[in-house]
């Protein structure tokens, strides 16, 4: 597992060079730590101990890579390295056994890896598996939610709090007892079959959604999107619904992650800047997706027997914005019918804060403001920087400046995404000018 040097010189000594790789390790394992830890897993069957075996292959990479330079391949290389680490714990477990065995003591049962499931309805991917595994009865939905964006999306805790809107010590505080429960009840490392599957299944449909969105517009750091954290939730919501292909639900995040997809080239300048739906330039929205989206859409409506669920009423708005050639095309009225819908299906403060935004968009500001006032109360949206931000836009076009640049002001106080901060900064200033 000897690195191979980056082309061109470069001097270990060097301050600058032996920061760039290091930036350069923090980077790769961003991305393939999920992969890693997935990998592992299949071989400790315990996620802590995958994720500390991880975690000593990123400090051999910040080891050696500074020194011998950037492998050809970095995440084969920190998964051989993981994986290496995880063979020998494995071995020494044996080892510890046998000498137990050989003074009259009964080892502990199920210590080298158990065989691989051989039912046909079972897929090879280790990180569906761990979205499962992660997802599993014993843990508190919340505390699944957080396991899997840590083991999976790759978040900090930080992070995963912003996105839950709790305190970070209680993100670290669930994730610490959830790998504990896990490792102490012996939870399999499996997609389960059956009932068990769907009694999971919203968890998993849930985390994998969080984890797109934490892709698609990031909470924290410098960068406005994350396309792997994207491009790691589609896939897993293509598998899934080749696995369950008689699930509305499941089509229809599907369908949701596939428009929101197709627009995500558009939504960053050539700086990497936001830019609003409205400035998209739509010529630019990946087709194939689109299409794939209106496909999985068809699918989940004609596997629905009742009223459509959560994600296809999502996907269902997101399909208006696909159809609209032109940002003033939009059909903002059934937008808001959506949203009502999907706020008697699944009510929660941020749905009712876009239902807000799609009526001001049908009806006008002025309509729109009192549902927005509404929520300022509410706990869970007190540091949301989105609510003085819709705040905010809404008293612009009221004409109300003074009052909207204060709420855009407070709206970029309180993001963590630098990005962000820089175009709500600048919404600031344009309605004070």
């Amino acid at each position: 597992m000897t690195a191979q040097p980056t082309t061109g010189s470069r001097d270990p000594r060097d301050p600058r060079d032996r920061e760039a790789a290091v930036r350069t390790v923090e980077t790769v394992f961003r991305m393939e730590s999920p992969r890693v830890i997935a990998g592992v897993t299949r071989l400790v069957r315990d996620v802590g101990i995958a994720e500390e075996l991880a975690q000593d292959a990123l400090v051999a990479a910040l080891e050696q890579w500074p020194r011998d330079g950037v492998p050809d391949n970095p995440g084969a290389w920190l998964m051989a390295t993981a994986r290496h680490r995880a063979v020998d714990l494995i071995r020494r477990r044996e080892t510890y056994a046998r000498k137990l065995a050989e003074i009259g003591r009964d080892p502990s049962a199920g210590v080298a890896p158990p065989p691989e499931p051989t039912d046909p309805d079972d897929i090879d991917d280790d990180l569906l598996r761990l979205v499962f595994t992660a997802c599993h009865p014993v843990l508190s939905a919340e505390a699944r939610t957080a396991l899997t964006l840590r083991l999976l999306g790759g978040l900090s805790t930080a992070e995963i709090a912003r996105a839950f809107l709790v305190p970070e010590a209680t993100v670290a505080q669930r994730i610490v007892r959830a790998k504990r429960t896990l490792a102490t009840r012996n939870v399999a490392f499996e997609v389960p079959h059956g009932p068990d599957r769907e009694a999971r299944l919203g968890s998993v449909l849930d985390v994998i959604y969080l984890i797109f969105n934490e892709g698609y517009a990031a909470t924290a750091g410098d960068d406005w999107l994350r396309p792997a954290l994207c491009e790691d939730a589609l896939r897993l919501a293509r598998v899934l619904s080749g696995l369950m292909p008689k699930e509305p639900e499941v089509h229809g995040l599907t369908a949701l992650l596939e428009f929101q997809s197709a627009r995500a080239a558009t939504r960053t300048g050539p700086d990497g800047e936001p830019v609003l739906l409205k400035d998209q330039n739509r010529a630019r929205w990946n087709r194939m997706l689109l299409a794939r989206g209106v496909t999985a859409l068809g699918l989940a409506d004609a596997t629905a027997a009742g009223a459509p669920g959560p994600y296809v009423l999502q996907a269902a708005i997101a399909a208006c914005h696909a159809h609209a050639h032109r940002y003033e095309e939009t059909d903002w009225p059934r937008i808001a019918t959506l949203y009502a819908l999907l706020a008697a299906r699944a009510p929660s403060p941020v749905v009712e804060l876009n239902r807000a935004v799609a009526v001001s968009m049908a009806e006008g500001p002025a309509a729109a403001l009192p549902l927005v006032d509404a929520l300022t109360d509410v706990p869970a949206l007190r540091d949301y920087h989105l609510l003085p931000s819709v705040r905010g836009d809404l008293l612009a076009r009221l004409g109300r400046t003074a009052e909207a640049r204060a709420e855009f002001g407070r709206a970029a106080s309180l993001t963590r995404n630098a990005r962000e901060r820089e175009l709500l900064l600048r919404r600031a200033a344009e309605a004070g000018a």
